[in-house]
């Protein structure tokens, strides 16, 4: 892409781990070469079950933690390897908004104190005065009053923490926003006046959000591309409407199976998949999903599968598709 703000190349996060007091010393793969591109302007959608590695994605691009290798290029800066003196001057650009409202927030401090901290840090207002009128009108932006500024995060909701967050992340007018499962620890009732209000902020101010979640439906209503992970891998990248209407690879399309639609004459074949995810510590060869595919072929039980392209922006790692077509009669799965 030639307009691309964020490109990943091969990114990796593998934690060293011991089974047990004596046990043999293993690598988890958190994270094992995820590869993709995100556009200036808009929302790219990560998907997945829990332990797919999404988070650790969001807090690797992030530098919260340090990859193990791969490249983190954002406006044509590769970062990957900077140091934290180094990261002062990135830091800027690269915003988050965590899961937890409640652990995210420093209880000791105001929200006047939370909001200015970054501006503060990164010396862009010439005043107080000119401080407390971007904090005011932050503030306002995502929904709060010019009194809570008084107030400590004990004193909020859980929604209201979250907005809370939000500003702290505008505060610095960054290029990128990761929005880490921002809305998964809030009531259903709050989650959409938090998802609207950073669709309203993104048109705006024209942000770029790379949006975590494992709620499909969120990601669907936020999204204009999205990327579905497995065991610290992409297996499926497509632009929304596509992914949704037409999914190719076989986790995707269970996944999918599993949204709740609200017409109740549409019926919709739910697809079981058997087993559990494998652990990150003893991933499968060949493809990771090849144990839970009803779909599986011998190939896919020692060969990684390639990239295919299947159209614009669409693309997935299948041996099902590796000639754009299914090449040969499944398999029972392991």
């Amino acid at each position: 892409m030639e307009d691309a703000l964020l490109k990943i190349v091969d990114l990796k996060k593998y934690y060293d781990a011991r089974k047990g007091m004596f046990g043999k010393l293993t690598q988890v793969k958190a994270l094992d070469g995820v590869s993709f591109e995100v556009k200036r302007g808009e929302v790219m959608g990560i998907v997945g079950e829990s332990g797919c590695g999404k988070s650790t994605m969001g807090l690797a691009i992030a530098k919260l933690i340090e990859p193990t290798s791969g490249q983190i290029i954002i406006n044509g800066t590769d970062i990957a390897g900077f140091k934290a003196g180094e990261m002062m001057r990135i830091r800027k650009s690269i915003q988050m908004v965590f899961q937890d409202p409640y652990a995210s927030l420093n209880p000791r401090m105001s929200v006047r104190s939370i909001v200015q901290e970054p501006m503060e840090i990164h010396h862009l207002c010439s005043s107080k005065q000119e401080m407390e009128e971007r904090t005011v009108d932050l503030l306002r932006k995502v929904g709060l009053d010019d009194y809570h500024a008084n107030r400590y995060p004990h004193q909020f909701s859980g929604g209201q923490r979250q907005r809370i967050g939000i500003a702290r992340a505008l505060a610095v007018s960054p290029d990128i926003i990761i929005a880490d499962e921002p809305v998964s620890a809030l009531d259903v009732s709050i989650q959409s006046q938090v998802i609207n209000l950073l669709m309203d902020l993104k048109e705006e101010h024209n942000l770029t959000y790379l949006f975590i979640a494992h709620d499909l439906s969120v990601v669907e209503h936020i999204s204009d591309r999205v990327g579905v992970m497995y065991l610290g891998k992409f297996v499926e990248v497509a632009e929304k409407k596509e992914l949704y209407s037409h999914p190719l690879h076989p986790y995707t399309q269970a996944l999918l199976s599993a949204v709740p639609i609200p017409d109740p004459t549409v019926k919709r074949e739910r697809i079981i998949l058997p087993g559990n995810i494998p652990s990150p510590s003893n991933a499968p060869p060949g493809c990771k999903f090849h144990t839970r595919c009803a779909k599986c072929m011998e190939i896919c039980k020692t060969v990684a599968p390639p990239r295919v392209d299947v159209g614009e922006d669409h693309y997935l790692y299948c041996h099902l598709y590796s000639d754009g077509k299914e090449t040969a009669a499944p398999a029972e799965a392991e």
